[in-house]
């Protein structure tokens, strides 16, 4: 299910953008909902945060009666859910070149023109977020990995495996085409992961699906990439089940 949050502090266009989302959703089936609609920022983040799916915002620009607007919004969402998809709808074409200042990945930005407009745009928007998660599947998941500053999103299909670091606290991600160190633990990283990845040994998360080789009596599973990833006895035959 996609998660849906509005945030609109007209009360008359958010009940319209309810509408229209609503109305898409009943006619074509789309597994998708509207949680919140609200002129809240602050109840909009704390929902968002309760749930681990990526979400579809559609945010207006100019909040009037709070101290945040739109970007400084879409920017608080981003830390919480880096992929989820961002909408502006705003009456403030001029201000479309901030979602490039504040650094915001944003979907598309709805002018506030008329009313079949909006309602032709919000459905396009969904229509290609239904699209993008339906089509992507598996191939489509990431982990996420936050280096001071910096977001960065690893596809699974691209993770070898990931193994502790002799540096304190910090863990290596052995990618098909980068090596990561960043600040994590195996048994926090294990569970934002899917049934591919499994825990060969207490320092090793491996991808079973780019395991060339096990042997049992030295306890290695050997990588497609020439890499070896220990093996604990305890762990061999959950490995070979």
């Amino acid at each position: 299910m996609i998660p849906i949050y509005i945030c609109e502090d007209d009360e008359m266009q958010r009940n319209k953008i309810v509408a229209y989302i609503e109305d898409y959703i009943t006619i074509e089936h789309r597994d998708m909902r509207v949680l919140l609609a609200t002129e809240n920022p602050t109840k909009l983040l704390d929902a968002s945060k309760k749930k681990k799916e990526p979400g579809l915002y559609f945010l207006d620009v100019a909040l009037k009666t709070q101290t945040i607007n739109g970007f400084e919004l879409a920017k608080e969402i981003r830390k919480s859910d880096p992929r989820g998809f961002i909408v502006f709808i705003t009456s403030h074409s001029e201000m479309s070149y901030l979602t490039f200042t504040y650094k915001i990945e944003a979907m598309d930005y709805i002018i506030k023109d008329d009313y079949e407009n909006i309602r032709k745009r919000i459905v396009e928007c969904m229509e290609s977020v239904s699209k993008r998660i339906k089509n992507h599947g598996n191939k489509g998941k990431y982990l996420t990995i936050k280096i001071d500053d910096r977001i960065m999103h690893e596809p699974l299909e691209n993770i070898l495996f990931i193994e502790t670091s002799p540096r304190p606290h910090k863990v290596i991600l052995h990618g098909r085409n980068r090596q990561i160190e960043f600040y994590g633990k195996l048994r926090d990283i294990e569970s934002e992961l899917d049934n591919r990845f499994y825990r060969t040994h207490r320092a090793f998360l491996v991808n079973k699906d780019h395991i060339l080789e096990v042997d049992t009596n030295k306890g290695v599973a050997y990588m497609v990439n020439g890499e070896k990833c220990m093996v604990s006895t305890r762990k061999i035959k959950g490995l070979k089940n």
